[in-house]
């Protein structure tokens, strides 16, 4: 064999190698990723439904602590790429887990002391691969998380409840 012909053949085997080398590398990259946004996206649920059910109700506050903002931060996530608290939904559930009306209505019967759980979703969030061959994004399942609800942000329910700040 020539010498010269068979550096030719080395550098085609790995560009072939090489080639596939890189994209296991991204794509290993790519699923850790993947995996640290489920697991921050399972986080968020959960604590944003411990934060629902211990401060009030209307405290605009709640949904960007969950998305691990500071209290006074609007916009996306710090953490996690484009979560916004407008993906978050909070919602206050009954005792038989049916959506309550008016959880903001401190005398009704269907308001505020109807309240029994308390539960944060996150529908519909996509993921975005940064993979250079296969790009595109996956639409990650539904994260929810309920919680049974305790004060709420106020007192007793004997009167008109105090509000505690968060």
């Amino acid at each position: 064999m020539n010498a010269r012909r068979m550096r030719g053949v080395y550098v085609v085997e790995f560009a072939i190698i090489g080639l596939l080398l890189f994209i296991l590398l991204f794509s290993v990259l790519e699923f850790g990723r993947l995996f640290f946004t489920v697991n921050a996206l399972n986080e968020t649920v959960r604590r944003g439904a411990r934060l629902a059910a211990v401060c009030d109700i209307s405290e605009p506050r709640i949904l960007r602590r969950a998305i691990f903002n500071a209290a006074t931060d609007s916009g996306a996530s710090s953490l996690i790429a484009n979560l916004e608290t407008a993906d978050l939904n909070l919602i206050y559930l009954d005792e038989n887990g049916a959506v309550v009306a008016s959880p903001g209505d401190l005398t009704g019967v269907n308001g505020f002391r109807a309240i029994r759980y308390v539960q944060l979703r996150v529908e519909n969030f996509t993921f975005d691969l940064l993979i250079p061959v296969l790009g595109g994004s996956i639409t990650l399942p539904l994260f929810r998380s309920t919680l049974p609800r305790e004060s709420l942000g106020r007192h007793a329910e004997t009167a008109v409840p105090e509000i505690t700040p968060c």
